[in-house]
């Protein structure tokens, strides 16, 4: 248990390190959460707090991530990443991200001479792409379309 309790306060909830009772646990909050009933917290004096949908929806995606194998790792909006992490998580290089920080499409700051990238920006930028790219998909598709070269 003392392993999962660190990861959870280490903000990274990763499978591999549990025991096999939180595995067991793990199942049982699975199967309840299946149900789509919410449950509820029970407080030390035995009050009763209905967790609110909206995180009664992000447990139930954590779980589900957890029970599946997948590490999950909760990042506040606010958290400051190097380039090197912000590169990753977009799946790019380090000096094209780089690029795209100089260009103002994604804002940063500097931290002495290092540049630092809030998570939530990064998390915008990847929507706005995401979204940039539908669009482009759907004209291309529907020019396709119109100039008969598609066929259902």
């Amino acid at each position: 248990m003392r392993s999962s309790v660190a990861s959870i306060f280490g903000s990274r909830l990763d499978p591999g390190r549990f025991s096999a009772s939180d595995r067991r646990q793990i199942g049982l909050v699975h199967h309840v959460l299946k149900e789509r009933q919410r449950p509820a917290l029970v407080g030390a004096t035995g009050e009763r707090i209905e967790l609110p949908e909206p995180l009664f929806a992000l447990l139930c995606h954590v779980v589900d991530q957890v029970q599946s194998g997948q590490a999950v790792v909760l990042v506040p909006e606010h958290e400051l990443l190097t380039t090197q992490a912000a590169a990753n998580y977009l799946g790019m290089s380090r000096p094209y991200l780089i690029k795209l920080l100089e260009s103002g499409k994604i804002p940063f700051e500097k931290v002495g001479t290092h540049r630092r990238i809030r998570f939530g920006d990064l998390t915008a930028f990847a929507r706005r792409r995401t979204e940039a790219r539908r669009t482009a998909l759907g004209s291309l598709t529907r020019q396709i379309e119109e100039a008969g070269l598609y066929d259902r």
